[in-house]
């Protein structure tokens, strides 16, 4: 199985100006941990619930702070056709806990390590 087949083709995105707030209340609406940040029609970076976590921790106020001041820039990457075994392993090995999936420089989607784990045992349960 290709790590295509688990993000579906829509991206959930914001662009760097936008709030944390704003973002928040995006990746709760849409019931996902993270967006893909874009400038122009580039992937600039992932902002992801933990950014949220650390932001508020630091007592910042979400409603003012952009997610350019938060977000992983320039993240790595991975292509669709990568087995999601080998992602597993990069995103275990590496820490991530989301992974944008891009062709010819368009981000795809963005995997969640819950979505490749539910991914492999669901293999592992039918074999």
């Amino acid at each position: 199985m290709q790590i295509r087949s688990l993000v579906g083709g829509t991206a959930r995105l914001c662009g760097m100006t936008t709030s944390l707030e704003e973002a928040a209340q995006a990746m709760v609406a849409e019931s996902t941990g993270s967006l893909g940040v874009i400038e122009g029609s580039a992937l600039a970076g992932i902002f992801t619930e933990r950014d949220v976590l650390r932001a508020a921790a630091k007592g910042v106020d979400l409603a003012k702070e952009d997610v350019a001041s938060w977000m992983t820039p320039d993240p790595d990457t991975v292509g669709p056709d990568v087995p999601v075994d080998e992602v597993a392993e990069w995103m275990l090995a590496a820490g991530y806990r989301h992974l944008p999936v891009m062709e010819d420089g368009e981000l795809l989607g963005i995997a969640s390590i819950k979505d490749v784990l539910w991914a492999l045992h669901s293999a592992n349960s039918e074999a």
